[in-house]
Parts: structure tokens; C-alpha cells; sequence
């Protein structure tokens, strides 16, 4: 009993947290996708880009809704023994988990389809957008600049936008030089080729295998965490008394003390 209890009070607690970080996030979510410039002169060095934020605005409230509905469930299934709270509990987490493990195996066995699958949504916005949309234009020049890399697959990507209509040059990041930083004259077909700046996704793929330990021990830890709430909810939940069972069995239906 003593250990139900400790569990009880434990999940309670840590449902708690989860809630109230749910609430931080959509409460941030929301003021970033409607007033991303305020935040921006509030936190402007940690971005460069606006339309960056709002985007991580929108992300924000996709993540903080999750967290507010699993740590509301956690808390009041482990509060009130709700045993239905529970299971919905479980079930989302379980969700999730799966939703993750699958992500990870395509991610590592079907890489190549994915990057090709990728390449023909991503190329084409970019011919079509890149240097007309101001915003798009703004969130590719901030991912090329962090990431060192140009276009999708590389310079080839940007043929035919309308930044290269214009300018007949390609973005300055597909002449990056790593002694040098991004060349000041213009990003002509030669240099580009030259150059031969990686693409962004091949970039974004180096970069996560060689922090592989990290990237994986931080999948791990999550992972972890996942399938401990999960224990725990499945515990209480096998271990609750249904609804108007008596707190002792052998305790007798009427009192004897009343009786006749």
C-alpha cells in the first residue's frame, strides 16, 4: 500500500511538471505566432529571422497541446484513480512511442527513399519561391547559414528561382568557404561548381552522425522516460479498486455495533 501510494504521489508530481510545461510552451507558442516581433526585441540574438520564429511559434503550440493533454490525463488519472484517465494516458504516450520508433527506422533504413522523396516536395518550392517570398526566402537563408550548406542538394537547386533570374548568381552560402565565410563576389555557376558546397539534407545528415553518441543517447533518455510513464500507468491502473468497491473486503456490509 505504502508503495502505491509513493507511486501514486510520485506520478502525480510528475504529471504536474508536465502540465505546467505544456502550458509554458502553448503560452509561448501563441505569443510568438501573434507577436513574434516584440519577442524578437526581447530575445533577437537567439534568431535571425522572424518568420523562423514563427514558424518554432507554431511547433511550440503542437508540442505544448501534447504536453498539456498527457501531463492533465497523468495528473488527475493518478489524483482522482481515474482509471479511464489513465488508460487515455497510456494509450497517447504509447502512440507516441510507436509514432517515434517508426520515424527512426525509416529514418535509418529508408534514407535514401526519403531524401529522394523529399527532393522532389523541397526543389520545386525552392525554383518557385526562393527570392519571391520574402519569408521563405528569409527561413532557407538562415538554415544555409547555419548548417553551411546550399540549397536542398546543392547549387543546382536554385536554377531557374527567381533570385537567380534576377541576380543571374546563386545565394552567397553556395560559395562558402570555410576559411573565408560566405565569398563577397558574386556566386557565379563556376564558383558554385568549384565550391561544391554540400546540400542541406546531405549536411543536416553528416552533422547528426557525427553527434550520433549525443543524438542517441538523447533519443534513448526519452525513450526511457516513455516507457517508464507508461509502466506506471498500467500499474496504477491495474492496481486501482473499481468504482464503489469497499476500502476493505472483509469489512461487513452494515455495522455491527447498529445492529439488532
Amino acid at each position: 500500500m505504502q508503495c502505491f501510494s509513493f507511486i501514486k504521489t510520485m506520478m502525480t508530481l510528475f504529471n504536474f511538471l508536465i502540465f505546467l510545461c505544456g502550458v509554458a510552451l502553448l503560452a509561448v507558442g501563441i505569443w510568438v505566432s501573434v507577436d513574434g516581433p516584440s519577442f524578437l526585441k526581447i530575445f533577437g540574438p537567439l534568431s535571425s529571422s522572424a518568420m523562423q520564429f514563427v514558424n518554432v511559434g507554431y511547433f511550440l503550440i503542437a508540442a505544448g497541446a501534447v504536453l498539456f493533454a498527457l501531463g492533465f490525463l497523468g495528473c488527475y488519472g493518478a489524483q482522482t484513480e481515474n482509471k479511464c484517465a489513465l488508460m487515455m494516458f497510456f494509450l497517447i504516450l504509447l502512440i507516441i512511442f510507436i509514432a517515434e520508433v517508426a520515424a527512426a527506422v525509416v529514418a535509418l533504413v529508408y534514407t535514401t527513399m526519403a531524401e529522394n522523396f523529399l527532393s522532389l516536395l523541397v526543389v520545386p518550392t525552392i525554383k518557385k519561391d526562393y527570392g519571391s517570398q520574402k519569408d521563405f526566402t528569409q527561413v532557407w537563408n538562415t538554415t544555409m547559414a547555419g548548417l553551411k550548406c546550399c540549397g536542398f542538394n546543392n547549387y543546382t537547386d536554385f536554377e531557374g528561382s527567381p533570385y537567380f533570374m534576377k541576380n543571374h548568381t546563386f545565394p552567397p552560402y553556395c560559395c562558402f568557404d570555410n576559411g573565408n565565410g560566405t565569398d563577397i563576389e558574386p556566386c557565379t555557376k563556376e564558383k558554385a561548381g568549384d565550391k561544391n558546397v554540400k546540400g542541406c539534407f546531405g549536411q543536416l545528415l553528416y552533422d547528426i552522425r557525427t553527434n550520433a553518441v549525443t543524438v542517441g543517447g538523447v533519443a534513448a533518455g526519452i525513450g526511457g522516460l516513455e516507457l517508464a510513464a507508461m509502466i506506471v500507468s498500467m500499474y496504477l491502473y491495474c492496481n486501482l479498486k473499481p468504482r464503489g468497491a469497499l476500502s476493505d473486503p472483509s469489512r461487513p456490509l452494515w455495522d455491527e455495533r447498529k445492529a439488532p
